[in-house]
């Protein structure tokens, strides 16, 4: 038996099937076909949102965004979230500007925000974190007061919810990951959400390199398209979101349980956000004490994921450096246990045991 930190979610096979025959016989595979149409139309109804592409991955996303938003200069940014985020600005020519995390809820801590931005800042690209929300509000005051758009890294957050609302419904885009990973997902892809119609229209023409029409091209674009048996996976497993989200609560609290008493803590919700538990990561009180843990789940054939780490301050690709204590301190010391739709409570069980086994010891 082998218990990886993930495991995909699958549909009924005979559900997605059909589908497949339905592509069969139309022939049409790509290029903004009807089940890619219908996947954005269902996402948008069941999230309660106006503006929503279907796209390639969440890294797509994320670069498209950029692109459409037409930055220049400094984005503030996170070190603690998947590299992916720092490389999307990179990628297109602006510079990350690290600022630190906030020790509780490990998003970006919105206090520090204000003290980053200089003439050179052009916008913000916040993640939020396995899915907990960031502190949106105060974000948002910061961004109003200086002028500045703001991006949320949504990679992890599809079901998770900021003040009744979806998270995606925040900022001036968000963008998401629909990856085989991801709770919700359509095996690769992404999703793309803007607040306004004109943003919507500048996604749009960048995720299919800037055609206006076969011959004219308004702007650089990227092939950010995505495929009819991507979205048909995407269509299957839209009917088992609220089961899996409940699925995931469920064993999260299971965790807690059996986790309690032991020299380890969780992260902290931020208040407003109904959580979707997508991740279960846990913090040790030492990197050593996560070694010792992680050497003797795969002694068991267990494999938790240390994610994120390093902080992303540290990135050899970087042209400055940043102060980040908090995630330097924190980003050793953060594990992701095994959490996915198929797992046993026996298995979290036996898990809890090791753990606490390895931190007796």
């Amino acid at each position: 038996m082998q218990i990886n930190v993930t495991k995909t979610f699958l549909p009924p096979i005979a559900e997605y099937e059909r589908y497949l025959q339905d592509i069969w016989s139309r022939g049409w595979i790509t290029n903004h076909g009807p089940l890619v149409n219908e996947l954005e139309l269902q996402l948008k109804e069941r999230l309660g949102l106006d503006y929503l592409l279907f796209v390639s991955s969440g890294t797509t996303a994320l670069q498209i965004a950029l692109r459409a938003l037409d930055l220049e200069g400094d984005v503030i940014t996170t070190p603690f979230s998947y590299v992916a985020t720092t490389a999307s600005i990179i990628w297109h020519g602006c510079e990350p500007v690290m600022v630190d995390i906030a020790p509780d809820t490990l998003n970006i801590d919105a206090q520090k925000i204000e003290a980053a931005i200089t003439e050179r800042t052009s916008a913000i690209l916040a993640t939020h974190v396995y899915g907990n929300s960031c502190d949106i509000a105060a974000i948002q005051a910061v961004a109003e007061r200086h002028g500045l758009p703001v991006i949320y890294d949504a990679a992890h957050a599809f079901g998770s919810r900021y003040r009744g609302r979806t998270v995606f419904a925040y900022g001036d885009i968000s963008a998401t990951s629909f990856h085989a990973t991801k709770l919700f997902h359509t095996i690769e892809g992404g999703g793309v959400i803007a607040r306004t119609p004109e943003l919507l229209r500048r996604l749009a023409l960048v995720r299919n390199f800037g055609h206006t029409s076969p011959t004219d091209f308004e702007c650089v674009g990227i092939n950010g398209k995505n495929s009819e048996f991507h979205a048909a996976m995407g269509l299957c497993n839209l009917n088992y979101v609220d089961k899996i989200l409940q699925v995931r609560a469920d064993l999260s609290a299971h965790y807690d349980q059996k986790l309690k008493g032991l020299p380890l803590r969780r992260p902290s919700i931020t208040p407003g956000c109904d959580y979707n538990h997508a991740y279960c990561p846990v913090i040790f009180e030492s990197e050593e004490a996560l070694l010792r843990v992680v050497e003797t789940l795969t002694f068991h054939n267990i494999f938790p994921r240390r994610y994120f780490y390093p902080s992303l301050s540290r990135l050899r690709y970087l042209n400055r450096e940043f102060r980040t204590p908090v995630c330097d301190d924190i980003a050793p010391r953060v594990l992701c246990l095994p959490i996915y739709h198929s797992l046993s409570l026996e298995e979290i069980d036996m898990i809890c045991r090791l753990i606490s086994r390895s931190l007796r010891y």
